[in-house]
């Protein structure tokens, strides 16, 4: 019988009894596994919605240039996906994610190691292995390169492997766990992925808002430069006095102030939209200002169950949760004893001269179980940290959840009442605008004083410039909804 076969046969033996009895002994102090938290109650539906609860049609699950359409911005968010850099950490945190569940694969197979060693030991004459040596090279069995020297060499040039058995699943566990972390560092990535689509978006609709500013503020200058050449006129007719030029300049000098405001405004905005796009500051090509454009008429939510399941940080959040649960049930299996197996082979001498002969190959397999005694202390520590960490990624998840709802809620009820209210400033812009040109006609007339002209003058130009922002805050909530439902990833 060789040496591997009665070491195995051994092992097969023994093995059963001692694993047995660890077992038992080690099982008694084992934790019980952790109970499952109680499931998050959700809402049947998002508060505040004019869609009922079956309605399944979400503005989430149109592509990001479906919904945004406007090619300036398409053309934007495609330039930032592929420069901006924080997406590329958040694809490097997944290379990190997949190193990590690779390397815990490696723990279920054995390790094997190519190894080549020499050593040489000296030993007393009153050791085991001197006296052994000493009388071994006595023996008429022992000549020439099979006397052993003193000093004595070890040669070895072979394999070495070691295994721990996965008895109890701690090392499966290790792997699922970093599957799953993996899974969430890919849904991290969509996370981001929908934070710039929608943060590019916002930026992109700040411009466009700025220039609705800038138009407007154009125009009243236009209006207000002619009203000043018409009340120089009328004092040179003798109409009214020096002061009415005055007012009438002051306010036009305080709007075109507005205008180079607005134009750095404007700088600052585009500064902002290429750092998203990871390049450095240069004109931004854009469509039409806000002033021409309007909301779509329908702005659909979904179902609660879907924007669940869509919205990337709380699957992130889940996935994470799940890992954390996977982690308790490997610190419980520490408790138990571990199955460790350990083998070589290779050829072994004390001389280098018939290291490579026959007679020098060596084999040997050696199986041990342990388990923890005087240790156990550490073990407990470790796993109330895994079940304080288990419950901190269950209360992560129910904040991520009631984030995303507050966060949905908010821009669905900003796109109802900014339209409303984009709807009565409408009407507000026209009845100045009408209210400036009669307060024109009864100056000219003599019937209105320039105070009245520059008062409505001014009311109108706040009133444009209002609205222009109410549509800003419009298109903003609109989409801040789009990536509250989990919109923009694909």
């Amino acid at each position: 019988m060789s040496t591997v076969q009665f070491f195995t046969n051994t092992l097969v033996r023994r093995g059963g009894l001692m694993l047995l009895s660890t077992a038992l002994l080690s099982g008694c102090h084992l934790y019980k596994p952790l109970q499952a938290p109680p499931p998050l109650p959700v809402p049947g539906t998002f508060a505040g919605t004019s869609h009922p609860a079956s309605d399944s049609v979400s503005i989430a699950n149109q592509t990001w240039r479906t919904f945004f359409a406007d090619p300036y911005l398409v053309q934007l968010i495609d330039t930032a996906l592929a420069g901006n850099l924080d997406l590329r950490i958040a694809t490097q945190r997944i290379e990190q994610a997949r190193a990590a569940f690779d390397y815990s694969r490696g723990f279920l197979a054995p390790t094997v190691n190519a190894v080549a060693s020499a050593g040489v030991d000296r030993y007393g004459r009153n050791t085991l292995n001197g006296v052994g040596n000493f009388d071994t090279n006595l023996s008429d069995n022992v000549r020439g390169n099979l006397l052993i020297p003193n000093p004595t060499p070890d040669y070895f040039l072979g394999a070495r492997s070691t295994w721990e058995v996965d008895i109890w699943g701690k090392l499966r566990n290790r792997r699922k766990a970093a599957y799953l972390r993996l899974l969430g560092s890919e849904k991290g990535r969509h996370a981001v992925i929908t934070g710039l689509v929608a943060e590019v978006a916002r930026s992109y609709y700040d411009l466009l808002a700025l220039d609705g500013e800038l138009e407007i503020i154009q125009k009243n200058i236009d209006y207000q430069q002619r009203a000043v050449e018409l009340v120089r006129v009328q004092k040179q007719a003798g109409r009214v006095t020096e002061l009415a030029v005055q007012q009438f300049t002051a306010q036009l000098l305080n709007t075109q102030s507005r205008r180079g405001q607005v134009r750095q405004q404007i700088v600052e905005a585009e500064n902002q939209l290429n750092r998203l796009l990871g390049r450095y500051p240069q004109p931004i090509r854009r469509g039409t200002s806000l002033q021409e454009r309007e909301l779509p008429g329908l702005v659909a939510t979904g179902l609660p169950t879907q924007f669940l399941n869509r919205r990337p940080d709380i699957r992130q959040a889940e996935l994470e949760l799940s890992a954390a649960n996977v982690d308790v049930e490997v610190v419980r299996a520490e408790f138990l004893p571990s199955l460790n197996l350990s083998a070589y082979v290779g050829l072994n001498a004390f001389r280098a001269g018939v290291l490579f002969n026959p007679g020098s190959i060596a084999a040997g397999v050696l199986g041990g179980l342990t388990a923890p005694v005087f240790n156990r202390r550490f073990l407990k520590a470790n796993y109330q940290q895994s079940v304080a960490q288990s419950r901190e990624a269950y209360y992560r998840y129910q904040q991520t959840v009631q984030t995303g709802f507050s966060e949905v809620i908010t821009g669905l009820r900003g796109v109802e009442n900014y339209r409303a209210v984009a709807d009565l400033q409408t009407q507000e812009v026209v009845v100045l605008g009408r209210a400036v040109s009669t307060s024109n006609d009864l100056f000219v007339s003599g019937y209105a004083s320039y105070l009245e002209v520059i008062t409505a003058q001014r009311s109108v130009l706040e009133a444009e410039l209002a609205l222009i922002n109410t549509k800003r805050a419009q298109y903003l909530s609109l989409t801040d909804l789009y990536r509250a439902l989990g919109g923009g990833w694909e």
